[in-house]
């Protein structure tokens, strides 16, 4: 079974019914499920209002879960855009095609310049993003990056357009570690609404992509939606969580993490219309965690430098610092248009000391493409 087909047979609107209208019993009955037993009415249970009562009490149980499966980690990694180019149009996206916005594509020489500058700053995991222009940042231009960034930094992974399994083994082997795929939306209709040319308007193409890089050999698979786009927005996030933990079952040798995005201005001049307050995140990370226990929780530089400290604790395993979002930006930042505006705008140094303040050990890598080479006698 693929996902879609799995999600055809969810009952996302009765989930999110119970979501909005669970009583206290039901959020009780949810906390006291055993780890590993929790199914999606208890995720709904625990996004509820009522739920939302007892945010510290379901603050205290997903940080004790977060502790005893991750310990008092945090693992950095830095974003690079190696193009803005795209040929998509995506209306809250800052880099949708009719924008009227300086673009630049980087070639692999200043890419690795890019690399180099965030290696001295201590990453030693890039995340590589690209606008979706099939003919300028295609999987060649991609293989070419990966193969030469891979003589910098150990882990590599993108979030770029979304590609066919034959096309994801090239990648791979030219070095890619993971690929990130936000869905943006799980409602066919809001997707619709919101992607309006280009590729990226086949919603089932895009719905399958982590199921075709699991196929071909990727290691680290990421989804999320972008939240503020899709109301009631927890329709979203019991989708995301569906995904998740199909992807865990279905590919248990790849490590799969969350994302929760939520919607920072652009030059697309899109505002969201689905608010979610930082109490509604601080619980949806919550949630997240009781229900998939061993999943990586990842939040970035869109969210505030205080807010994300405290979300820390809550779940989060992967965080970003010192980001830039246009091509170029941490050797020449401001000579093209970022994706949207970061808020966090700490260095990584300030970032890892406010972790190490809080208790946690910052982990700047935790693989090598070494440990999965075959094995010689």
């Amino acid at each position: 079974m693929t996902f879609a087909e799995e999600l055809a047979n969810t009952p996302v609107p009765e989930l999110a019914a119970l979501a909005r209208d669970a009583s206290d019993i039901d959020v009780s009955r949810a906390l006291a499920r055993r780890t590993g037993e929790r199914d999606l009415w208890d995720f709904a249970a625990l996004l509820s209002p009522a739920a939302a009562g007892r945010l510290e009490e379901i603050g205290r149980a997903a940080r004790r879960l977060t502790e005893r499966r991750f310990g008092n980690t945090v693992h950095m990694y830095a974003p690079v855009y190696l193009s803005n180019e795209c040929l998509t149009t995506c209306t809250y996206c800052g880099f949708a095609k009719d924008l009227d916005i300086v673009r630049r594509t980087l070639t692999v020489a200043e890419a690795v310049r890019e690399a180099r500058v965030l290696a001295e700053r201590g990453f030693r995991h890039l995340l590589l993003l690209t606008g979706e222009h099939q003919k300028i940042t295609g999987v060649d231009y991609l293989a070419q990056a990966l193969r030469a960034l891979a003589n910098v930094v150990p882990q590599l992974s993108i979030e770029v357009q979304v590609w066919s399994e034959e096309e994801y083994r090239l990648l791979a082997a030219a070095g890619c570690d993971g690929v990130v795929i936000y869905q943006e939306t799980y409602d066919r209709c809001s997707y619709a609404t919101y992607h309006v040319a280009g590729k990226k308007r086949s919603y089932k193409w895009r719905l399958a992509g982590p199921e075709r890089a699991a196929r071909a050999g990727i290691r680290r698979l990421g989804v999320g939606a972008l939240l503020g786009l899709h109301d009631p927005w927890r329709e979203d996030a019991i989708a995301t969580a569906a995904h998740a933990r199909f992807l865990m079952k279905r590919f248990w040798r790849c490590e799969v993490s969350v994302s929760v995005p939520r919607i920072r201005p652009s030059a697309s001049g899109y505002a969201a219309s689905a608010m979610v307050s930082d109490r509604d995140l601080a619980q949806l990370v919550c949630a997240l965690r009781l229900y998939l226990p061993d999943a990586g929780i990842v939040t970035s530089s869109r969210e505030a430098a205080g807010f994300r400290d405290a979300l820390v604790p809550l779940g989060v395993t992967h965080t970003s610092a010192g980001s830039h979002t246009e091509p170029g930006g941490y050797t020449s930042p401001g000579e093209a248009e970022g994706q949207f505006e970061v808020n966090d705008t700490r260095s990584p140094a300030e970032v890892a000391a406010a972790l190490s303040a809080r208790g946690f050990d910052v982990v700047w890598k935790d693989w090598d493409r070494a440990m999965s080479a075959p094995a010689t006698i």
